[in-house]
C-alpha cells in the first residue's frame, strides 16, 4: 500500500500525447468452436498456404484467418494493417463483437492518466469523431487543443469532436490452451493474447494541423513531458503523392517545437508492431534520435534490431527470449540513438536500461517499474481501470514464479565489462491467470513507468 500511496497522485505532472485515437471493437475467442466458425469458409490447405505466404496487410478474409492462426500458434501479440475493400469490410462488419471501447495508444493512455490524477493531460488526434470523443473520461484534467479565432483553447474531448471518419480497430482476444486442428496439426495456444486488425483510413494523416502546430511551443510550456505514438499508421505513399518521409518529418518538427521553449521536456516514444520492414527502419532512423526514451516489447525490439542489420541477435530474441540478448539489443539502440533510457516490457518482466549517473536512485527507478506492474495486472484482471481504488486488485496479484531467477540473472549480467557503465533495473511482472483483456497492457506499463519517472524527477528537483 505504501507504493500505491506514493504514486496514486501524479498532480505534479502535466503531459502531452499524440497521435492515435480509435475505437476498439473486441471479440473474445473462448474455445475451439470460435476458431472453427472463422475457418468454416476456407479449406485447411488454403489457410496453410496463406500462412506460409504471410500476408503483411489484411485484404481478404483468408488473410485475416491465416494471420490470426499464425499469431495464436506463437501466443505473441500481433497487429496487421487493414486494406479496405468491398470484400473485407462486410466480412468484419458481419462479426459479432463483445464490446467497444476507447483504443489507440493515446486513447488508452489518456484515460488511464486522467484517473491517476495528473494535473493536465493534453491529447491530440488528427481525427476525432463523436463516438471516439464520447469514450474519453469526462474529467477536468483531460483536454483537447482547439484553435478558436487563432488562439489556443483547451476544451474537453466531448466539446472538441469534428465530423471525422471513425477509425475502428478489430481486436481478437484469445485464451490460453484453446485447442484446434489445421490439417494434421494440433494447435494449442501457449498463452492468452490478442491479434489486432488495424484500420488505416486514407484521411488519417499523422501530423498536427497547421494552425495548432504554431502553438506547439505554448503547449510545450504547459507540460513536463510528452508521449508520442501512432506513427505505425504512416503509409509509404498516399493518394495525393505525399510520402512516409513527409509525415515523419512532420513528427520530428512537432517534437522540436514542443521542446523549443521547454528544454527540460522529456519525450517518450511508444513503439508498436510495424509489418512493413522498410517503414520500420524509416521510423527508427527518423524518430528515435529525437526522443529521450523508448518503450517496446521483446518482439518489437527484435524487429527493430533486425532491420538495423542484427539478424542473428533478432532471431535469437524471437526464438529464445534470453534476457542477455534483449539487453544487448537495448544497449545497441541506446547508443545508436543517444537515448536517456530504454524500457522493455515482456510477459515476465519490465526492464529499464540507462547509463550510469542521473539523479534518480536505482530504488526510485525500481519503484516506478513496480507501480507499472500493478497498473498492468489491474487492467488485465478487470479489463479497464475505473478509479485509483481498483489498483488494490493489481497489488494483490503475486509476481510471476520466475521473478527471483530473473533478478539474479540481471545482477550477474550487470557485472560484465560491456555493461559496467550501465544501470539495469528489472521488476518481475504480475501475471493474471485468466486476463479479461490484454489490449493496451504495454501502453499501460510504459505510461505508468514514464510518468512515475517524470514525477520522481520533479519531486527531487523541487526539494
Amino acid at each position: 500500500m505504501e507504493l500505491l500511496n506514493q504514486f496514486k497522485n501524479f498532480s505534479n505532472v502535466s503531459i502531452f500525447l499524440a497521435y492515435n485515437v480509435n475505437v476498439d471493437a473486441l471479440k473474445y475467442l473462448a474455445d475451439s468452436s470460435d476458431i472453427e466458425k472463422l475457418k468454416e469458409n476456407f479449406s485447411d490447405s488454403d489457410i496453410g498456404l496463406k500462412i506460409e505466404e504471410y500476408p503483411r496487410t489484411i485484404e481478404k478474409p483468408i488473410d485475416f484467418v491465416a494471420r490470426l492462426i499464425h499469431a495464436m500458434k506463437s501466443g505473441k501479440p500481433a497487429e496487421v494493417p487493414l486494406k479496405n475493400n468491398l470484400e473485407i469490410e462486410p466480412f468484419f462488419n458481419g462479426l459479432n463483437y463483445n464490446e467497444e471501447r476507447i483504443g489507440g495508444q493515446v486513447g488508452i493512455i489518456s484515460n488511464l492518466l486522467s484517473i491517476l490524477n495528473l494535473k493536465r493531460i493534453i491529447f491530440y488526434s488528427p481525427i476525432l469523431a463523436k463516438k471516439q470523443a464520447e469514450m474519453f473520461e469526462n474529467n477536468e484534467n483531460l483536454v483537447f487543443p482547439n484553435l478558436i479565432d487563432g488562439k489556443l483553447v483547451l476544451k474537453k474531448p466531448i466539446e472538441s469532436f469534428k465530423n471525422d471518419e471513425l477509425k475502428i480497430n478489430r481486436i481478437f482476444e484469445y485464451k490460453e490452451d484453446i485447442e484446434f486442428h489445421l490439417q494434421n496439426e494440433k494447435i494449442i495456444t501457449p498463452r492468452s493474447n490478442r491479434f489486432i486488425v488495424a484500420s488505416r483510413p486514407e484521411n488519417l494523416r499523422i501530423e498536427i494541423e497547421k494552425g495548432l502546430k504554431n502553438h506547439l511551443p505554448d503547449i510545450g510550456r504547459l507540460v513536463d513531458c510528452a508521449i508520442i505514438s501512432g506513427v505505425q499508421a504512416i503509409k509509404e505513399e498516399y493518394s495525393d503523392g505525399k510520402t512516409a518521409e513527409y509525415y515523419l518529418n512532420r513528427v520530428k518538427e512537432d517534437i522540436k517545437l514542443l521542446k523549443k521553449e521547454n528544454k527540460d521536456l522529456k519525450v517518450h516514444f511508444e513503439f508498436a508492431s510495424i509489418q512493413n520492414t522498410e517503414m520500420r527502419k524509416k521510423i527508427a532512423e527518423s524518430i528515435l534520435p529525437e526522443v529521450d526514451c523508448v518503450g517496446m516489447d521483446e518482439t518489437e525490439i527484435a524487429n527493430i534490431i533486425h532491420v538495423l542489420g542484427y539478424e542473428e541477435l533478432s532471431e535469437g530474441i524471437l526464438k529464445y527470449s534470453r534476457i542477455e540478448d534483449v539487453l544487448k539489443a537495448s544497449k545497441i539502440l541506446l547508443e545508436r540513438y543517444n537515448l536517456e533510457g530504454m524500457q522493455v516490457h515482456t510477459l515476465y518482466y519490465i526492464m529499464y536500461l540507462c547509463k550510469k549517473g542521473g539523479i534518480l536512485s536505482d530504488k526510485s527507478l525500481e519503484k516506478t517499474l513496480e507501480f507499472a506492474t500493478i497498473l498492468a495486472s489491474t487492467k488485465a484482471a478487470l479489463g479497464q481501470i475505473s478509479n485509483v481504488g481498483d489498483l488494490k486488485i493489481g497489488l494483490e496479484i503475486p509476481h510471476n514464479k520466475h521473478g527471483q531467477l530473473l533478478k539474479e540473472l540481471v545482477e550477474k549480467i550487470s557485472k560484465e565489462k560491456e555493461l559496467e557503465d550501465y544501470r539495469i533495473i528489472l521488476v518481475p511482472s504480475r501475471i493474471v491467470e485468466n486476463p479479461k483483456s490484454t489490449v493496451g497492457l504495454g501502453d499501460t506499463i510504459s505510461a505508468g513507468a514514464f510518468v512515475g519517472y517524470v514525477s520522481e524527477l520533479k519531486k527531487l528537483k523541487n526539494k
